[in-house]
């Protein structure tokens, strides 16, 4: 080997772990837990701890002590039934109204070219803040029993009432609750479709593709997770609503949270009043969760079988 041979491997140098220099500041890991106090200490007690003194007064009867006799009373009771299948199909119905036509209103205000498609979108977050009162009040000026509708009925055949009188019916609280609720899930489904690659659908419809082929294949799996999310805003606001349900004045139409109002204002039943008010949580908890679990498996079933 000549002095200019270069060996084939050469020792590779370890270089020690430096020792942490001296008079650095120690972790402190045991101190970063204690910043999660305060906001757990405020949910617990503006939430739990009253969600707690509800179900401690649900066991408590009249008589004294802590039973399960309020339940049994309760649960036997025909209107607290009919409250439970009332809340269930109106929340049930507005949310699939509500998908379905805030569905298609998205579809025209995204993809449908027209003059103040983005003013109807502004409007729209607008529409969000309004109360839920105002909706039914317009509903009572167009098809109230002396509104719009009647009135150019009575005008035209000069009878003394009018054909339209749905808004103290089930339907008439699902007419006022879809139009409520639909916003919300236009909202983020206009926000998924703003994210859509057009190119997608240039591309389908220039290999032959029908609209209704387009909406299925293309632009439905995209909007999922949004009609996901919306439907289970509107599932939830509508099963605790209680505003649109009073405000119609449907003496047939008693929901849970309706039910819980007039044992406690007027039957002075607070413990019944609790009972019921655990119920519409569970269900509403229940209902939700269930909601979530079969978006999420049908998501993830068209997801791997594409």
């Amino acid at each position: 080997m000549t002095s200019l041979d270069v060996p084939s491997t050469l020792p590779v140098a370890v270089i020690p772990p430096q020792p942490s220099p001296k008079g650095a500041p120690p972790r402190r890991t045991s101190l970063t837990g204690l910043w999660l106090l305060p906001p757990l200490l405020c949910v617990s007690f503006a939430l739990l701890y009253p969600m707690a003194l509800v179900l401690w007064e649900s066991l408590s009867p009249e008589t004294g002590g802590q039973s399960l006799e309020v339940y049994r009373t309760t649960f036997a009771s025909q209107a607290f039934r009919s409250a439970v299948l009332t809340t269930v199909y109106i929340g049930v119905g507005t949310t699939v109204g509500c998908l379905i036509l805030g569905f298609c209103l998205s579809l025209v205000i995204a993809f449908v070219p027209f003059t103040g498609s983005r003013l109807i979108g502004r409007f729209i977050d607008i529409f969000l803040s309004f109360p839920s009162f105002l909706i039914i009040l317009a509903l009572v000026f167009v098809y109230g029993s002396a509104g719009m509708v009647n009135g150019i009925w009575t005008d035209a055949t000069g009878e003394s009432s009018g054909p339209v009188d749905f808004l103290a019916t089930p339907w008439g609280v699902l007419l006022a609750q879809i139009t409520f609720f639909t916003p919300f899930v236009m909202r983020p489904l206009l926000a998924a479709f703003s994210q859509l690659d057009t190119s997608q659908i240039e591309i389908a419809a220039s290999l032959g593709a029908r609209p209704a082929r387009i909406i299925r294949q293309v632009i439905l799996p995209e909007a999922r997770p949004a009609l996901v999310a919306g439907g289970s805003l509107v599932l939830v606001m509508s099963l605790n609503d209680f505003g649109i349900v009073l405000f119609t004045g449907a003496k047939d139409v008693v929901t849970l949270p309706l039910l819980v109002y007039t044992k406690a204002i007027f039957d002075y039943d607070y413990p019944a009043a609790c009972v019921v008010a655990v119920v519409s949580v569970a269900l509403s908890v229940s209902l939700y969760l269930l909601y979530r679990a079969g978006a999420t498996g049908t998501s993830g079933g068209h997801r791997a079988g594409a």
